[in-house]
């Protein structure tokens, strides 16, 4: 037997896991009388068996081929029309054609096969040496229906094979993924540490004035470092993974902000954080969510709202709501900045040259995401507030 091409053992192994196609030949023998048939993958330049009922001894098996010119598949393939011959002799059309005569054929019938985007895979035909009545609405209708239901299976297992490379490559990206979170959680953290650790440590030595200011900048840069690789962790875990995760607990969240806003005061002397809280009942949140929330949007509000200016930081708990904003002034963002401020990467006009990823923003949306709650954005010449809404429970 001839070594076939892989995509031709392929299309053979595809009708061979099809477990109708030996009964659907069988009922296309017993009903019409022919005593041969078989489903052929028909190319421009083959005609392979895929699938045969062979009770005349014409010597074709899976994977045999016929030379696809002696055929009338080749016919069909070019027209993509059955054919149907009752009485080869008789038959003014094809008394005289060359496939009948080599084959020692009087009856034939062969009907396309078309897959879900139209190509052509092959036909399903039978041929006899006597006559045989083929001709009629029944039998036509009956091959057509088979070769629908042929093709129909084809069809799924193309869908199958499809879905499971593409599980195979979620899986493997699933992996990449679980690498990808662990070298930040872990490998990126572990350096950074020790570096802190040593500043730490050199901060109890006898030092210069001038030595203590590189120590600061040391640790203002491990603790720039540690934001940005919490930033990306968490837009990993958001993108890449299952989404933020929660812990959540009913707590007052007034210590959380104030700590916050206390903390980022602290790195900024010389700007004014107005802190107005009326939280007269406990919020069911993650606190250190909440704190990291505020922390990204009162950041954004310190690297771009105007110096002289005060920022307001205001929480509040409603009947049914918490909700929590940051005021600052200056220029108003552009509409169409507007509208992208909590994609990641995001930059709005003349934040090119600010410090961080862009994801700010995006993880401050996530982490009201995952409370079932939403951050929203205006901005005006008045003023561009920030303010998270989410329910109370």
């Amino acid at each position: 037997m001839t070594v076939l091409p892989p995509a031709f053992e392929t299309d053979i192994a595809a009708v061979q896991q099809i477990e109708a196609v030996p009964k659907i030949l069988e009922v296309v023998c017993r009903t019409t009388g022919m005593r041969f048939a078989a489903v052929a993958r028909v190319t421009d330049s083959r005609w392979i068996c895929c699938a045969v009922r062979d009770e005349i001894a014409f010597g074709l098996a899976p994977g045999g081929e016929l030379k696809v010119e002696t055929t009338l598949c080749h016919e069909i393939r070019q027209h993509r029309e059955p054919v149907v011959i009752d009485h080869v002799a008789k038959d003014t059309v094809y008394c005289n054609h060359h496939t009948p005569a080599l084959y020692g054929l009087q009856s034939y019938i062969s009907m396309p096969i078309f897959l879900a985007d139209g190509s052509f895979f092959g036909t399903l035909c039978a041929i006899d040496p006597a006559p045989h009545v083929l001709n009629t609405p029944e039998t036509l209708g009956m091959f057509k229906l088979f070769a629908e239901l042929i093709a129909f299976h084809l069809n799924a297992a193309d869908k199958l094979a499809v879905s499971e490379a593409d599980l195979t490559n979620e899986r493997k990206t699933a992996e990449l993924r679980e690498q990808f979170i662990a070298v930040l959680g872990h490998d990126l953290r572990n350096p950074l540490a020790s570096i802190a650790a040593v500043a730490r440590r050199f901060r109890k030595a006898a030092l210069s004035e001038e030595e203590f200011g590189y120590l600061d900048l040391m640790q203002n840069s491990v603790r720039r470092m540690a934001g940005l690789i919490d930033n990306v962790l968490d837009f990993a875990r958001g993108r890449l993974g299952d989404g933020l995760t929660l812990t959540r607990t009913a707590q007052d969240l007034a210590p959380v902000l104030q700590q916050v806003v206390g903390e980022l005061q602290a790195h900024a002397p010389g700007r004014q954080i107005d802190l107005v809280l009326d939280l007269k009942r406990p919020v069911d949140c993650d606190p250190a969510r909440i704190g990291q929330l505020l922390s990204n949007l009162l950041g954004n509000a310190l690297a771009y709202g105007v110096p002289a200016r005060p920022i307001t930081v205001s929480a509040q708990t409603g009947l049914q709501q918490f909700e929590l904003s940051v005021t600052n002034h200056g220029a108003p963002i552009p509409p169409e900045i507007l509208g992208k401020l909590f994609q990641p990467f995001s930059r709005g006009a003349g934040q090119d040259k600010q410090e961080g990823l862009g994801l700010g923003l995006y993880i401050a949306s996530q982490i009201a995401r995952a409370h079932g709650g939403m951050l929203s954005a205006t901005s005006t010449v008045d003023e561009t507030r920030f303010v998270l809404r989410m329910p109370l429970g």
